[in-house]
């Protein structure tokens, strides 16, 4: 009651603001010289509080809304995910010098084999008017002396659900690249004391890069599929900046021939 009380306080003053500045309109050409300075005066001022309070919330509006889940994803898909990086803010935003095993949230963590590392990641706020992620991701990357660097993005577990050979599973991401480079996404699936590994180029041609993983070309136990994941691989990455705005996955069962 008490917060109803208070909104209809200020719907009641607001109205009485506005039929102030709407008669002080229609009045402009009748009153004094001198009560008209002061009136233009604060009109001035209002409005200066005005526009800054415009820019600010149209700016804040443009954004992608932050734990929005809005995926684009093929037809007839029965499962889609983002993670939590691309989706909300995470309590640590940033990490320096990243050594191997390093996660940034609970769903993405970095390897490599860097005696030293010079690997930055840190979360960026997507800005972009096509953005449907609120998130993306830094990758920075100076000298770089190992042999490998992938992140390692864990599935939730009702990826596993119901999971089977006529799946086709669907990456989408968006990344940015200072420098070219060659970038693999590797899917695995652990089934019993077997892991199903499939790799597939993502060719950085589009705004959005697709890659495609189909199971039927696996020997997938469906009836033991215990965990899913997925890699990102980054090939000659040394003195490279990459920008991943968005990566979402989705699965779809092939049509029936």
């Amino acid at each position: 009651m008490a917060n109803t009380g208070k909104q209809l306080i200020d719907n009641l003053a607001w109205r009485r603001q506005l039929n102030r500045w709407r008669r002080a309109e229609r009045q402009v050409a009748k009153v004094p010289l001198s009560e008209l300075r002061q009136l233009h005066n604060q009109a001035r001022m209002l409005r200066t509080h005005l526009d800054g309070l415009l820019y600010q919330a149209g700016s804040r509006l443009a954004l992608p809304r932050l734990g929005s889940n809005a995926i684009t994803a093929p037809f007839g898909s029965d499962w889609t995910w983002r993670p939590e990086l691309w989706r909300g803010p995470l309590p640590v935003p940033g990490i320096a010098a990243a050594e191997s095993r390093t996660s940034l949230g609970s769903e993405v963590t970095l390897y490599h084999d860097c005696a030293q590392s010079e690997v930055t990641l840190r979360q960026l706020r997507n800005t972009r008017e096509g953005d449907l992620a609120p998130y993306g991701l830094w990758l920075d990357v100076l000298e770089f002396e190992g042999s490998y660097l992938s992140l390692v993005l864990d599935l939730p577990g009702d990826a596993v659900t119901g999971l089977q050979r006529r799946h086709l599973v669907r990456a989408d991401t968006i990344v940015q690249v200072e420098r070219p480079l060659e970038i693999f996404a590797r899917l695995n699936v652990k089934h019993g004391p077997n892991t199903e590994q499939i790799v597939q180029e993502i060719k950085l041609n589009d705004d959005v890069c697709a890659v495609e993983f189909d199971l039927a070309y696996s020997n997938l136990n469906e009836k033991r599929v215990e965990r899913v994941w997925m890699d990102l691989i980054f090939e000659g990455p040394r003195m490279n900046r990459l920008a991943i705005r968005d990566l979402t996955l989705s699965r779809r069962p092939r049509a029936d021939l």
